[in-house]
């Protein structure tokens, strides 16, 4: 079993996923992924819902396996984790207001919050048998993105599965020169550092840190496409994001902007997801 420390909160926010309340706060520079949560979108991933289906029914996570997820947010991926009754899940995430959200939602035996750092869980060696995280590490610079995978490798034994879902750029010799103005673009748009990487780039960072890659997928970034929204999200939800936003007038043009640096950029973005071994 995991060896960890548990966060309790006595905060009761609920989140706008659950009342169909928003919560609003500033949006001019609030981080995308928190501005969509509060409208009411569960999904965030760029590969959306299918993509995070794909991935973890490849990690097949079980009875058998102690899981640890980093950065869960609003929680989506975890609630189809729990659904398959793994022997632990514990969660690592940076945002207390989060953390509280899950820790409230999810509570249960062998259930664990922890307000933490991806990068140094505190967590013992070899204390899992699955890592997951995703449209996490695509928000950090090079040096932090080899951290946290690194802290995966750390976190797994021997055998353990590593699984991401991430933003990539196309093709794998796309020119440094559009790299750098994707991301300028997608920076400004999301309100965070986002660098995504080529396809190769991402197996690299996983081979570097000592995994071998042994799974992948792709799928269209097409996060805030109508047709994708509505599969993600349902008809009532898809209804409520939209109306939420509708209503909203910063968020409105905020959501304006991402869809304008998604669009802009298309044919040079897709989702992945990967599985990585430790041997």
């Amino acid at each position: 079993m995991l060896e960890r420390r548990r966060y309790r909160s006595e905060a009761s926010h609920k989140t706008a996923i659950e009342t169909g309340v928003v919560r609003m706060t500033d949006v001019t520079e609030q981080p995308a992924h928190w501005l969509l949560a509060e409208m009411g979108k569960r999904v965030l991933r760029p590969g959306g819902k299918e993509l995070t289906l794909e991935l973890l029914d490849a990690l097949d996570a079980g009875p058998a396996d102690d899981v640890v997820e980093f950065a869960p947010g609003v929680g989506f991926t975890a609630e189809r984790v729990l659904e398959r009754t793994p022997q632990s899940y514990t969660a690592i995430e940076l945002d207390r207001d989060a953390a509280a959200d899950l820790e409230r939602r999810f509570d249960g035996p062998n259930r664990e919050i922890v307000v933490g750092n991806a990068a140094n869980t505190e967590l013992d060696d070899g204390v899992a048998d699955v890592v997951y995280g995703e449209a996490m590490l695509t928000m950090h610079p090079d040096d932090g993105k080899a951290s946290i995978v690194e802290e995966a490798h750390r976190l797994l034994r021997s055998g353990g599965r590593y699984g991401v879902h991430e933003l990539a750029l196309e093709p794998n010799d796309l020119d440094d020169e559009t790299k750098a103005t994707i991301r300028r673009d997608l920076a400004a748009a999301t309100k965070v550092n986002a660098r995504p990487q080529t396809s190769s780039e991402w197996i690299s960072l996983l081979e570097d840190a000592g995994f071998d890659v042994v799974w992948k997928a792709t799928a269209p970034m097409h996060l805030l496409r109508p047709r994708r929204v509505l599969d993600d999200e349902g008809l009532v939800g898809a209804v409520r994001f939209g109306v939420n936003v509708l209503t909203h007038p910063g968020a409105r043009r905020r959501v304006r902007d991402l869809r304008r640096a998604f669009t802009a950029h298309e044919r040079h973005m897709n989702a992945i997801a990967l599985i990585a071994e430790k041997p």
